[in-house]
């Protein structure tokens, strides 16, 4: 009986979630250098990964269409890499709303949650590893 669970188990994708909370272009480039990696360690194995990156705080702004300062790398990632999806907190949307008395625009292909963190903790506790790079 164990024997099928195993091979079932090893059937699933692995899955990362990679946390970005602060606005410094270098941690941000981090994030995504993970994902790079990681994505590619295992499609060279030929096993699965899926991964999302969870931007909120200051992190949003790797998100934002007016001033990523890894646009250009992320819109690679979301044309050519399928498994990685970006995810933005929709609390920290609605912060920089009313401070900039409008509501910025994310690039497009980025998800909202209403909790980033909660988010998180969904990954979490459906097995998701959790990284903040």
């Amino acid at each position: 009986m164990t024997s099928p669970a195993t091979s079932s188990l090893a059937a699933e994708p692995h899955r990362l979630a990679l946390q970005i909370s602060d606005d410094d272009p270098g941690k941000m480039r981090a994030v995504l250098d993970v994902a790079a990696n990681v994505s590619r360690h295992y499609s060279g194995q030929g096993e699965d990964v899926e991964i999302v990156v969870v931007a909120f705080n200051g992190g949003l702004d790797m998100l934002l269409d007016d001033r990523s300062p890894v646009k250009e790398r992320l819109l690679n990632f979301l044309k050519s890499m399928p498994n990685v999806s970006f995810i933005a907190c929709g609390n920290t949307l609605q912060t920089l709303a009313a401070k900039e008395d409008k509501r910025p625009p994310l690039i497009e292909g980025v998800s909202v949650t209403q909790v980033g963190v909660a988010a998180l903790m969904d990954l979490a506790e459906k097995n998701w590893t959790i990284v903040r790079p």
